[in-house]
């Protein structure tokens, strides 16, 4: 018995195989998949100055608006799917032909249909237990302060950033989270004369930073979605207040 004992220890291939057993059994995954990533980069470099490198590698993040989330999350889907694999909650407005053309890899999106708040919270919990995905992005619904802080405990151990998407976070959900990203519409970019041939081609968004437990809050970022021909001429209506402009140029929203 002893010298099994001593030619299992001395097994090189039976001590790795026995680890990774072991990790898996305490739903650790075994080898470089363990590794915490500290961020996850927008791709929209005014706003990755803002948030200090991007979005947080993991845990959870409200990211909150009527206009302009989906478009700075499709650059970060474009951004996570080169090199990984991404999940999506779908409630049903999501339109994947957008995140296409803002180079998002579908074939690495994993979409998942959920409606209601128990379905959509299973689907985020079983998501990120299964670490097969960088990134999920899912709805806000109501759901109690301690499902939220649940999710966010998940998110964090396994190394996955899940991006709540509302119009406003309630307030189970502001306490859960790490970070809220607020988007806010500014000025409209439209193209043709005035009249009815007038036609809305894009937007500015401020994505302003209201709570970060990595930096202090109240950063901002101002960022332009827009979707034109090249060589067109444009104009812009302002919506709030005239600051100084420094964009960053982004694909429209990916939603309906």
């Amino acid at each position: 018995m002893a010298s099994e004992q001593t030619n299992f220890s001395e097994d090189p291939g039976r001590r790795e195989a026995f680890s990774a057993l072991k990790s898996s059994l305490a739903g650790r995954p075994a080898g470089p998949q363990s590794r915490i990533v500290d961020s996850t980069p927008t791709s929209i470099e005014a706003l990755d100055r803002a948030l200090g490198g991007g979005l947080p590698g993991s845990g959870l993040i409200a990211l909150e608006g009527r206009s302009g989330r989906w478009s700075i999350l499709a650059k970060t889907l474009a951004n996570v799917t080169r090199r990984a694999l991404a999940a999506i909650i779908d409630d049903g407005s999501l339109y994947p032909p957008g995140l296409a053309r803002a180079g998002v890899r579908l074939d690495r999106v994993m979409i998942v249909q959920a409606a209601t708040p128990k379905g959509i919270a299973r689907a985020a919990d079983i998501l990120i237990r299964s670490r097969a995905c960088r990134l999920v992005l899912m709805g806000a619904p109501e759901l109690r302060a301690a499902a939220w802080m649940r999710l966010a405990a998940v998110a964090h151990r396994a190394g996955v950033l899940l991006v709540a998407i509302s119009e406003r976070a309630g307030a189970a959900l502001a306490a859960a989270a790490s970070m809220r990203l607020r988007c806010e519409l500014e000025r409209v970019v439209l193209h043709g004369s005035r009249g009815p041939w007038c036609t809305v081609e894009g937007y500015d968004v401020r994505a302003s930073i209201g709570k970060d437990k990595r930096a202090a809050s109240g950063a901002w970022a101002r960022v332009r979605a827009i979707d034109t021909a090249m060589g067109t001429e444009l104009r812009e209506r302002l919506l709030a207040g005239d600051r100084p402009i420094h964009r960053e140029r982004v694909s429209r929203a990916a939603v309906r």
